[in-house]
C-alpha cells in the first residue's frame, strides 16, 4: 500500500475490543437467528465507498489470513484501502478462491455455486458473502420466507437487489450442507444472516402452497 493511500485512510474501531466484540456479537445474532433485521452498531470510522455495516462487518470478520474478494465498485476504492489496512488481509484472485467476498449494491452477485462450499472434512472453510442492498425488511408479501435452525415456524424477510434466480440458487446452496455458502445481507445501517442451514422460497410461492 503506498503512502499516499495511507494517507487517505480512515481510522477504523474507535475501541478495538469493544468495538470488535460488539460488531461480532451482532453477527452472531445474525446467523444464530436467521432472516432478522439487525442494526449495527455504531463502534468505527468508516470508509467513504461502501455500506457502513459491510465495512464494520468485514472489519470484525476478517484478519491477516483471509482472502478477500471485492465486486468492480469496491475495487481500487478506499474501502478497500481502509479494509486491507484496518485487517491485514489479502486479495483473493477471483470469487471463486476467496474466503470473503464483498458484493457492492448494484454489483452482479457471483454465482453461490461458484464460490468455496468447504470440503466434507472442512466444511467451516466455506466462503462467507457479504452482499449490500438497498433494503432490508421482515415484512412485505413479495419476499422470501425462510424456515430451519434458529427460526421458531417461519420468517419473513424482504431483501431488494438479489438476483432473480437467487432462491433456486440457494436452494442449491442448501442442499450441499453441511458444505455451502454462508451470507450476510448489509443496508448502510442493518444486516441480516442467511446461513446454509435455512431453507428459503418465494413468499408467492408460500401463499400459493
Amino acid at each position: 500500500m503506498k503512502a499516499d493511500d495511507l494517507q487517505q485512510v480512515r481510522p477504523g474501531f474507535r475501541d478495538p475490543a469493544i468495538g470488535s466484540q460488539a460488531v461480532f456479537r451482532s453477527a452472531l445474532s445474525a446467523l444464530s437467528h436467521p432472516g432478522r433485521v439487525i442494526e449495527m452498531p455504531d463502534v468505527s470510522e468508516l470508509p467513504r465507498h461502501g455500506h457502513g455495516a459491510a465495512a464494520v462487518l468485514l472489519q470484525a470478520l476478517v484478519d491477516s489470513d483471509c482472502s478477500v474478494w471485492l465486486s468492480p465498485a469496491l475495487a481500487g476504492t478506499d474501502a478497500a484501502a481502509w479494509l486491507r489496512f484496518h485487517t491485514g488481509c489479502h486479495w483473493a484472485a477471483d470469487a471463486a478462491s476467496a474466503r470473503f467476498l464483498w458484493v457492492a449494491e448494484g454489483d452482479a452477485l457471483p454465482a453461490l455455486a461458484s464460490l468455496d462450499a468447504g470440503s466434507d472434512a472442512y466444511p467451516d472453510q466455506s466462503a462467507t458473502c457479504v452482499v449490500e442492498l438497498q433494503a432490508l425488511d421482515a415484512e412485505g408479501a413479495d419476499g422470501l420466507v425462510l424456515t430451519g435452525p434458529g427460526i421458531a415456524s417461519e420468517q419473513s424477510l424482504c431483501a431488494s437487489g438479489l438476483p432473480g434466480d437467487f432462491v433456486d440458487q440457494w436452494d442449491t446452496n442448501h442442499r450441499r450442507f453441511p458444505r455451502g455458502v454462508d451470507l450476510f445481507l448489509a443496508t448502510p445501517t442493518h444486516i441480516a444472516g442467511l446461513p446454509r442451514s435455512t431453507r428459503v422460497r418465494a413468499a408467492q410461492t408460500a401463499v400459493e402452497a
